[in-house]
């Protein structure tokens, strides 16, 4: 199965509740990233393969370093360095600012990206849900980045509040949540997935026919 096909049908199939059950009893126990990360527009499902972007604070003034001089550092190198189906996923800095915006979700929509996935702040949502870009974040906030910080590295580890990413990690998400998929696991984890789903749909039926959710439990081993 292409990339392609697999994330076509995680978004017709899966939701990340049920992904996320199978990965907690594969021993992946920490995978969602914080709940505030919410899709801009909801009912939004996205599934792709992290492009990690690495931010941080970099308040405008003279410095040593090569980035100095740079507004917003590799922003722009990362951003054309995306690839079809990949996710733009950024953290590092304060929430002093936003992340993400219009011109980028343009920019990233004509490479075929999958969308973006900000730990921090979007700007320019009207202009953003216009063009249908699928973008989640922990809100809106005007504050340009420009003067404030800068993307340091991309394509590198980064970590969100103990959840380690890695470029090409499995992402998926929807209204309940953001869940990281490790490399090493996302085979067995989607096959088990599909399983659990065709087994609650068994069990949805047997409810509606009567059975208890004791009975339903014992029965199919799923509730």
């Amino acid at each position: 199965m292409t990339d392609k096909d697999l994330f076509a049908l995680m978004k017709e199939k899966l939701f990340t509740a049920v992904l996320g059950d199978v990965l907690d009893v594969l021993g992946h126990r920490r995978q969602f990233l914080p709940q505030p990360i919410k899709p801009l527009a909801q009912g939004t499902k996205l599934a792709g393969r992290a492009m990690t972007v690495l931010e941080a604070d970099f308040p405008e003034g003279k410095g040593h370093g090569p980035l100095a001089d740079m507004p917003f550092g590799l922003m722009f190198a990362a951003l054309d360095d995306l690839k079809e189906g990949e996710i733009y996923i950024a953290s590092g800095s304060s929430f002093e600012y936003a992340l993400w915006g219009g011109l980028m979700s343009t920019r990233a929509l004509h490479l075929k990206a999958a969308g973006a996935i900000l730990n921090g702040y979007v700007r320019d949502t009207s202009e953003i849900l216009h063009l249908g870009f699928p973008v989640f974040s922990r809100g809106a906030f005007a504050q340009d980045q420009g003067v404030r910080g800068k993307v340091i590295d991309y394509r590198v580890p980064i970590d969100i509040e103990g959840i380690r990413i890695n470029d090409g990690d499995l992402v998926f998400a929807d209204d309940e949540g953001v869940l990281i998929v490790p490399q090493e696991a996302e085979k067995e984890a989607i096959a088990l997935a599909l399983e659990k789903v065709a087994t609650e749909n068994e069990v949805a039926n047997a409810i509606r026919k009567g059975m208890s959710s004791q009975d339903a439990f014992a029965t199919f081993g799923v509730m």
